[in-house]
């Protein structure tokens, strides 16, 4: 069993779809022979001590770091100066067989520097682009001094690690682009735990029971964070337009985040009382009790450069657990439904084109168990974590092989970052 230490921004005890990621890969991985040690950088919070056990599992952390009154930029490279001698530490002791950064850049760069210190292979695995998720979630930062500087850091860390990991296709072609030779840029992408996500019976009155909704109709959900950018008021707006169409329809949200105020509001406004149900964070126990009082889950994500590139994972979710999605035809959602196939796209940014869609499923539902069934078929034959896995162990042979050759992504001098 060969060793890969991960190099992290956060993980348990904090949940969210980060950390499932981070724990279905580990967890697929002893499958291809590789064991998996977990380090999170000066961000993870609460992080008191060099170890901690959570979740049944070892996490290294680099407590200490105190960012003081420096200014940006400045403090993220003290930041990543502390992880660097703390990851030393472990790496040392350890002796993995290679180091496994995960975005953002803050932790790859000590990983980079660690590796080439210890004569190791180390892989980058973007996520998603750290400049998009320093514009603010997306509100107009993009092309501005910070985007641009944090995007030539990105792009300098790809030329110099050993291989690059992208979870779909839009973050593979974007990092190709930049001049990144095509054969070092491993699509690893988005998946979920078939066994543990099955497929639920069809939605009825005790599922909604269970979950604590009123009502007998069927019920359109959202699971997952609500920032700006998942159009989560969108569906606010579509359910204040159906509701005489459909005066049984009801909605419910499953989740927390920087919206939630904003959305309670727009519920209350709307007058939607009990047929909009906002449940906030709930644990993993009452999610599933939810998924399976839901008929359909709706994902409005507005159209702009982040949901163009990345791919959300709990659509995934709701399709291996045969649920219809609903989704906007922004491009990381064109990369996991097949309109009309396995769920409906619709157009993004517009809550008639949502509702419509809405309406449109609703009106298909004979249409309903062939699109499940071909849905959960898609995710057990391309998005089980089995198959990343597999994906990732040829990613690290590879880049074991050119780290040992002495190769670079491209050429170019070792100096500090432009």
């Amino acid at each position: 069993m060969r060793r890969a230490l991960h190099v992290l921004d956060h993980s348990l005890p904090l949940r969210d779809g980060y950390v499932s990621r981070t724990l279905g890969l580990v967890d697929a991985l002893r499958g291809e022979g590789w064991e998996s040690e977990l380090f999170t950088g000066p961000r993870q919070p609460g992080a008191r001590a060099p170890g901690e056990e959570s979740g049944g599992r070892r996490f290294h952390r680099a407590p200490g770091f105190r960012a003081g009154a420096r200014p940006p930029l400045l403090r993220e490279w003290a930041e990543m100066a502390h992880a660097t001698r703390r990851l030393m530490e472990v790496a040392t002791r350890l002796r993995p067989d290679l180091l496994h950064a995960h975005s953002p850049g803050l932790g790859v760069l000590p990983a980079l520097r660690v590796a080439r210190a210890l004569g190791l292979p180390v892989v980058y695995e973007v996520r998603a682009f750290w400049e998009d998720a320093a514009a603010d979630q997306g509100r107009g930062a993009e092309a501005g001094p910070r985007w641009r500087a944090v995007r030539a850091f990105d792009t300098w860390l790809f030329r110099r690690v050993d291989g690059v990991g992208a979870i779909c296709e839009g973050l593979r072609a974007d990092i190709v682009a930049r001049g990144i030779d095509a054969s070092r840029v491993h699509r690893l992408p988005n998946a979920v735990d078939a066994a543990r996500f099955r497929p639920l019976p069809p939605a009825d009155a005790a599922a909604r029971s269970a979950a604590g909704l009123a009502g007998d109709g069927p019920v359109v959900g959202f699971v997952g964070s609500l920032y700006r950018y998942e159009g989560v008021d969108l569906l606010v707006d579509a359910a204040a337009l159906l509701a005489r169409a459909h005066p049984r329809l009801s909605f419910v949200v499953v989740g927390g985040g920087m919206e939630e105020e904003a959305l309670r509001r727009r519920v209350a406004a709307a007058g939607l009382g009990a047929r909009f149900s906002m449940r906030g964070r709930v644990d993993n126990a009452e999610v599933e009790l939810h998924y399976a009082a839901m008929d359909v889950l709706a994902y409005p994500r507005r159209s702009m450069r982040l949901t163009e590139l990345v791919t959300p994972l709990k659509p995934l979710e709701a399709m291996a657990m045969g649920r219809l999605v609903l989704a906007s035809d922004v491009g990381g959602h064109r990369e996991l439904v097949e309109d009309g196939a396995t769920g409906f796209l619709f157009p993004p940014g517009d809550a008639g084109a949502l509702a419509a869609a809405i309406d449109r499923a609703l009106g298909a539902r004979d249409a309903w168990p062939g699109m499940r069934a071909r849905a959960r078929r898609f995710v057990e034959d391309e998005r089980c974590w089995a198959r990343t896995a597999s994906l990732c162990a040829r990613l690290y042979r590879e880049a074991t092989a050119r780290a040992a050759a002495g190769a670079r992504l491209m050429p170019g001098p070792a100096a500090s970052p432009r």
